[in-house]
């Protein structure tokens, strides 16, 4: 049995280049736990230290750092050696993610677009949470993803597409409703649902800091991960919801979207990211067609 294979390179990799078990646990959609132990046993394997570890962080040893070029090299030949396959197939393939964090109506006119002006090009496309996402794109399982930012997108190439402002959603008889403009210290004493640091923990991250920027500090109900559900807890009167603009396309009685004040210092960035060094055909089309998203 080989010491080393690609999951545990991949692992060493991110710790590498992240010098933090928590942010490269977080990178991996993982605990930090685990990912200590994972690295613990790799390091028994070979018989050698790879990182030193103090109060002052992470640090490669002598060996780490002999280890991680060639690390990175194995990698990228697994990669090319994944996509000169994917070349030899009779049709060019498009494996493009989108982001859960907007309305997917929202792309729906740039797929549309895409399959007009490339007919030919078979087009996978895969849903989620922009992080894992992220993730996705940088272990070659997709060529490209439409991602809401701030994200980790450390390595990758990053294409500005269109910035979503934030809204919220209220019961419709709440008496907020009646206004045309909400601001957060309005919904201060109002139970509003968030989403945890887990799924998203850069937004998250910026998210804080605008609320505490305004004093705003209310209580926080677990957000459903589906937007249908979620809404239909607001339309049920059991909090508000703060949402990217594009969800007003999802109509449900009961829920009333108004404009937030502060929602452009919440805005999220979309963008295309993909590997710098993965030139896919379509990727420049697809930055070109952005004017398509409104």
């Amino acid at each position: 049995m080989r010491t080393l294979d690609s999951h545990a390179l991949t692992l060493f990799c991110t710790v590498a280049r992240c010098l933090n078990f928590r942010q490269a646990a977080q990178q991996l959609h993982m605990t930090q736990p685990p990912l200590s132990r994972a690295i613990k046993t790799l390091e028994d394997r070979l018989g050698v230290r790879l990182f030193e570890r103090d109060t002052h962080g992470v640090a490669l040893t002598d060996a780490g750092a002999t280890l991680l070029p060639q690390a990175l090299q194995i990698l990228a030949l697994l990669d090319k050696a994944e996509r000169s396959l994917l070349r030899g197939s009779a049709a060019p393939r498009l494996r493009l993610g989108l982001t859960s964090s907007v309305e997917a109506g929202l792309f729906r006119p740039l797929l549309a677009q895409l399959a007009t002006l490339r007919p030919a090009t078979r087009l996978h496309l895969q849903a989620g949470p922009s992080p894992a996402l992220v993730t996705a794109v940088r272990k070659g399982k997709l060529d490209a993803a439409l991602v809401a930012l701030p994200a980790n997108t450390f390595e990758l190439a990053v294409r500005p597409m269109l910035r979503q402002r934030m809204m919220v959603a209220l019961p419709s008889g709440h008496a907020l409703a009646r206004k045309r403009t909400v601001r957060l210290a309005d919904l201060q004493d109002v139970p509003v649902y968030w989403f945890e640091r887990a799924r998203q923990s850069a937004f998250f991250d910026h998210c804080q800091q605008v609320f505490q920027r305004h004093g705003y500090d209310p209580v926080f109900l677990r957000e459903p991960v589906d937007h249908h559900v979620l809404l239909a807890q607001v339309a049920a009167g059991t909090g508000a919801a703060l949402l990217a603009d594009s969800f007003r396309a999802l109509r449900l009685a009961g829920v009333a979207y108004r404009v937030l004040a502060e929602g452009e210092e919440l805005a999220l960035q979309l963008a295309l990211v993909s590997p710098p060094q993965h030139a896919h055909a379509a990727l420049e089309l697809l930055h070109t067609l952005k004017a398509t998203i409104v």
